[in-house]
């Protein structure tokens, strides 16, 4: 498979915040069918194509509709699951980070594979830069506890996670990959959704990678200093690639001549 999964965490949860147990609150959100491979074997999922239509038409990605309408700009899906921490296990619920703290939750295929690792190791190792952010991480995917669990008791030298920062929640009923769109209904496994939740609950940006796909954390860091700047900055914006530090924008049609003028 081209996924792994995400483990037992000894992420510093906020003392304030009682883990507690879970189930998703919201709905359902429908899927759209799509066409998926008989089994995962490590390659990207790619949609079958009938033989009458041109082979460039059979070379097409796999599309995953998240809903009608878009989750960014509304409020996060609200669920409370199982999850290892520390090596111990935990509740989680969503809504307790509200008002709190900003959220990265990520999604991602399966425990004991081979993409998934290096990516929720990376963000465990980093987990101190989020942290001065006041943002917690949650890593989701639908194993059990005893997968997430033994994984992270596993040394990363054999492909295990070690102890992690963060949270891993188990998504066994696949209610909270399916809220969120990010579940492949053939397969039963979610693609590589990482979405960034403010103080406020809302959804303020999200990105899916397709199986194969690893995500960078640099990219996620940099994204979530420039949500967190427009928001205390409100009459700015970030252009591309923009980080802290480097000049913002007023979206004016005058007035954004100013950063026009200097690059």
């Amino acid at each position: 498979m081209a996924c792994s999964a995400g483990a037992s965490v000894a992420a510093i949860m906020p003392s304030n915040l009682n883990p507690k147990a879970c189930v998703s609150s919201q709905n359902p959100v429908s899927l759209r069918p799509v066409s998926l491979p008989s089994s995962f074997a490590g390659g990207p999922v790619v949609s079958r194509a009938p033989r009458s239509l041109p082979s460039a038409s059979r070379r097409r990605s796999l599309v995953v509709r998240a809903s009608e309408l878009p989750l960014v700009g509304n409020v996060a899906p609200d669920f409370e699951a199982e999850a290892v921490f520390d090596q111990e296990f935990i509740r989680v619920k969503l809504s307790d980070y509200f008002k709190k703290k900003y959220v990265i939750l990520f999604f991602y295929p399966l425990d004991f594979t081979f993409v998934c690792p290096t990516e929720i190791t990376a963000f465990s190792d980093r987990h101190g830069e989020f942290e001065k952010l006041n943002t917690e991480i949650l890593g989701v995917s639908v194993d059990s506890v005893f997968s997430h669990l033994a994984w992270v008791q596993t040394d990363r030298k054999s492909g295990g996670l070690g102890d992690l920062a963060y949270p891993l929640i188990s998504d066994v009923t696949k209610s909270i990959s399916k809220s969120y769109g990010v579940l492949i209904p053939d397969q039963g496994i979610a693609l590589r959704g990482l979405f960034i939740i403010d103080k406020e609950g809302v959804i303020q940006h999200s990105t899916i990678n397709n199986l194969a796909i690893g995500r960078s954390v640099d990219e996620t860091l940099r994204t979530l200093q420039a949500l967190q700047f427009v928001q205390e900055n409100p009459d700015e914006v970030c252009p591309a690639g923009w980080k802290p530090g480097e000049k913002s924008m007023k979206p004016d049609p005058k007035l954004s001549k100013e950063y026009f003028a200097a690059i």
